[in-house]
């Protein structure tokens, strides 16, 4: 059984539906909750404490993790805020661009920078990224590919540089997820969710939970000998094309 005995789990976009089944799993397993997002978040419950602040305004970042770290050690720290809506290429202006970027990969790497000299010190920590399966491969989202695919390298490269400072690093690649973020494509298409399910070889979306047990693998102690990972979480997604196969089959 999975136990982190009153120890600290950071977790960023906390508020959203992959957020909350993160706070829920982690807290179930004895893991003290620190809850952070831009929108506010009461602490109880399953949170801990928690912090409001713009991942994208490095003075407020490093404030808040001067107070997170003034609290006490943080044993894990889950970078699972993420945005995207520059859906074709032909979408991605310079601003999207640039935007998508910092909101997808800036952000979550120098979070992660920010905790190293506390978990150096102490020789432990675990970061986990959530990045996506477009990290992978092409689902559209170019933008937001692009920068999930550089957390993957910025993951693998504190997992090189840190190891021997006992810190590990892991991520993982969720497929589609049915979360808010999905709300726009749904008032396009009604009928997405059933398109959508029938590129799934296990002929639906992941659920947040699934993902969260994933995170929560990757950060305890019971994945003490993996670092440097992606673990991918998308129903079978990037296993193979399922549309291709059943095509040259019919």
């Amino acid at each position: 059984m999975i136990n982190f005995d009153n120890q600290r789990v950071v977790i960023t976009g906390a508020a959203g539906g992959v957020g909350g089944a993160l706070i829920s799993r982690f807290a179930a397993c004895g893991a003290k909750v620190v809850a952070c997002d831009v929108e506010p978040l009461e602490a109880g419950g399953h949170i801990a404490e928690s912090h409001c602040f713009d991942l994208l305004d490095d003075v407020g970042m490093a404030d808040t993790v001067g107070r997170i770290l003034s609290s006490g050690p943080v044993a894990a720290v889950v970078s699972n805020a993420g945005w995207t809506r520059a859906e074709r290429m032909d979408s991605v202006s310079g601003e999207a661009l640039s935007r998508e970027i910092d909101l997808n990969l800036r952000s979550a790497a120098r979070f992660s920078q920010a905790f190293l000299p506390a978990m150096r010190a102490r020789k432990s920590g675990v970061f986990v990224f959530v990045s996506s399966v477009n990290a992978l491969s092409h689902y559209g989202n170019p933008a937001y590919s692009a920068a999930k695919a550089g957390l993957l390298a910025w993951m693998r490269a504190l997992a090189t540089e840190e190891g021997r400072n006992g810190i590990r690093a892991n991520a993982i690649a969720p497929g589609s997820i049915r979360t808010p973020a999905w709300d726009h494509r749904i008032e396009r298409d009604p009928a997405i969710m059933d398109k959508i399910a029938r590129l799934y070889p296990i002929g639906r979306m992941v659920d947040p939970v699934e993902v969260a047990n994933a995170t929560l693998f990757l950060a305890s102690p019971l994945a003490g000998g993996i670092t440097g990972v992606t673990l991918a979480v998308d129903g079978g997604l990037s296993a193979g094309n399922l549309p291709f196969l059943e095509n040259i089959v019919a």
